[in-house]
């Protein structure tokens, strides 16, 4: 499958259930989120110590 096979399939299951497409400011801020969160993560097990 294509990716633009596969951006077909992702927006006609979107039409088909009445959901909705963020914003690009909306979808932007939830990754710097996620990412924040990974990097916590990284510096908690991988980071020096105090």
């Amino acid at each position: 499958m294509s990716l633009k096979q596969s951006q077909e399939q992702v927006d006609q299951w979107i039409k088909n259930h009445g959901v909705r497409y963020f914003n690009e400011l909306t979808n932007m801020a939830q990754l710097t989120e996620e990412v924040g969160e990974v990097a916590r993560i990284i510096a908690r097990r991988y980071g020096g110590t105090k």
